[in-house]
């Protein structure tokens, strides 16, 4: 019997080393790309689980106008505003009513929309109009309110805007202060607690060498305006550099 030459193609081996070696590079390679979406899809998890929030508490200096701040970094509400730097403004969020920011433990009342009172929000910019809105309760609101109050929480009278004016739909509420102007505030009501949300209710109020401080809240934490109020300015005043 003829014994088959080498090169005859039944007596070839099934794997010749050259196609495995291009399968073992092959599954290498594939290895390193699970292990590389493995670890990108922690990664992505962990910043949409984040969404745009941050636990860091380095500080940042921000110079707005003659003034300086310095702002832990889990209190500013945007990243790219996460940075020392001169700014025209800087938005911050903070959980109330212990004024603190985003870490583990409040992790809840950021992303918890059905609890908008948790929360108020602050912007702080230069201020570009000479009175805060105490100030403009009797130039220029008194003449946009209706003549007839009503009480709210906490002390607070409740005047209509009227329907002709560029606040027809909003509500102020105003509360007498000793040795201090008039407290103001304008909120857009919401028809029931559930349609409450974290903006419902805006002040704004002076505070430093020059500098305008806004801060929102929802209509659910009325009764605290003058908490709020006090702590506010307290939290800003404690975070400007002499």
């Amino acid at each position: 019997m003829n014994t088959p030459e080498a090169h005859e193609p039944e007596f070839l081996p099934l794997l010749s080393p050259r196609f495995v070696y291009k399968l073992a590079g092959v599954i290498a390679l594939l290895a390193a790309l699970a292990l590389a979406v493995s670890f990108a899809g922690k990664r992505l998890g962990a910043n949409l689980a984040l969404a745009g929030h941050t636990s860091s508490r380095q500080n940042y200096d921000i110079f707005i106008g003659q003034d300086h701040l310095r702002l832990p970094a889990n209190i500013i509400r945007f990243e790219s505003q996460r940075v020392t730097r001169i700014a025209e403004r800087v938005d911050l969020y903070l959980t109330w009513p212990a004024l603190e920011g985003y870490s583990d433990e409040t992790r809840r009342f950021f992303n918890d929309v059905s609890h908008p009172e948790k929360l108020i929000f602050l912007q702080v910019a230069q201020s570009t109009m000479s009175r805060d809105m105490s100030g403009r309760l009797e130039p220029i609101y008194r003449h946009v309110l209706e003549d007839v109050a009503l009480p709210g929480p906490a002390g607070l009278m409740r005047y209509e805007a009227k329907p002709n004016s560029g606040y027809a739909g909003e509500a102020f509420f105003t509360a007498t202060r000793p040795g201090r102007p008039d407290y103001v505030l304008r909120c857009l009501v919401p028809e029931s607690e559930t349609a409450s949300s974290s903006a419902d209710c805006q002040r704004d109020v002076h505070i430093g060498k020059d500098l305008t401080v806004i801060y929102r809240f929802s209509a659910k934490l009325l009764p605290k305006w003058q908490a709020i109020d006090e702590s506010v300015e307290s939290f800003i005043q404690a975070r400007l550099v002499p």
